[in-house]
């Protein structure tokens, strides 16, 4: 794949404290992915619950490439808010990962 047509993906998987659980979705669904949605470059997002297994929350951010994580408009959103500061206090893991797509171009036909 080109490297102009290199998408990115962020990967964020979170296990709460149970007993914050309520909030973290609240925080989830009412400020984190609406500011990442309206950040330039990000094209999805996307989050699930697990099924089995750890940790419970996924969230996937398609970007149009792994470069919008150092953009001005992402580093303007970056610094945690008061409600960020205080809901990741009870996050019991996180694995945060940034992928580059290396899916082959489709041959033309």
């Amino acid at each position: 794949m080109p490297d102009a047509a290199r998408r990115g993906l962020l990967l964020v998987m979170i296990e709460i404290d149970p007993a914050h659980e309520e909030e973290f979705n609240r925080w989830y669904n009412e400020e984190h992915i609406p500011e990442r949605k309206g950040c330039p470059g990000f094209l999805s997002a996307r989050r699930f619950v697990a099924v089995e297994g750890e940790p419970k929350y996924l969230a996937l951010y398609d970007l149009e490439n792994p470069e919008v994580l150092q953009s001005p408009a992402y580093q303007k959103i970056y610094p945690p808010s008061e409600w960020t500061r205080r809901i990741s206090k009870h996050f019991l893991r996180t694995v945060r990962n940034v992928y580059v797509e290396v899916t082959p171009e489709s041959p033309s036909k």
